[in-house]
């Protein structure tokens, strides 16, 4: 590899730059188990100790590189964008809008730029045919959306948005991560994270979802699956 680069840059007619995609290695581990691949330098041994042997070699490489990025907390489309920032994107390109909920016992997601709290609405978690469902379903969505305070709240959270992200567009923010958090990150935050989603994306923003608790939950059933 480095008798590669160095090839490169002797070259006068190329002008090249490195770019080099770092990530932290509890989050690597997480990604090779939820893909059940084996890593090439440990195919016997655990992810963690291929990792490892990866960033050593790799150590020369990443001290040369023109442009580094931390995947670690990035979505596919927080990555796209973070890459036409660096490398000159388009410039009618648009901010790109994440939008994930999350349960405030497992803490605050990393790299939210908005954060709000919907615990002040109706918790479907009381209503036992609700209980096993998660804020995705229709009947859950209805419930937190019956709540008097909702229309309001949403109404005027929306518009604030609406507001706020040209603005950052117009400042060179090529992503905006906006987090809605609920007690069990199941219900409340999930339904409200579903419908602003869907009522910026029909305002033309690029939108993508997540659900951290979500998909965390159902890791842990895989696994467990795996296991037995």
């Amino acid at each position: 590899m480095i008798s590669f680069l160095n090839a490169i840059e002797a070259n006068p007619n190329i002008d090249a730059e490195l770019l080099y995609l770092d990530c932290r290695a509890d989050v690597l581990v997480r990604r090779y188990s939820e893909t059940r691949r084996r890593h090439p330098l440990a195919p016997s041994e655990t992810p963690d100790i291929g990792i490892a042997r990866e960033e050593e070699l790799l150590i020369p490489v990443r001290a040369r590189a023109d442009v580094l990025i931390d995947t670690s907390d990035l979505t596919v489309h927080d990555l796209k964008a973070e890459i036409g920032r660096v490398f000159g994107a388009a410039e009618d390109a648009k901010i790109v809008v994440s939008v994930e909920s999350f349960s405030y016992k497992r803490g605050l997601p990393r790299g939210a730029d908005l954060v709000m709290d919907v615990r002040f609405l109706a918790n479907p978690h009381w209503e036992a045919e609700l209980r096993e469902l998660d804020g995705r379903n229709e009947e859950v969505s209805d419930f937190v959306q019956g709540d008097l305070r909702f229309a309001s709240f949403f109404e005027r959270f929306i518009d604030l948005t609406l507001m706020l992200l040209p603005a950052y567009n117009e400042e060179g923010k090529t992503y905006l991560t906006i987090a809605f958090g609920c007690t069990g990150g199941q219900h409340r935050s999930v339904a409200v994270a579903e419908l602003a989603a869907k009522a910026l994306a029909q305002q033309g923003w690029q939108v993508s979802t997540r659900h951290r608790e979500l998909e965390r939950r159902a890791t842990e059933r895989r696994r467990g699956d795996i296991g037995t």
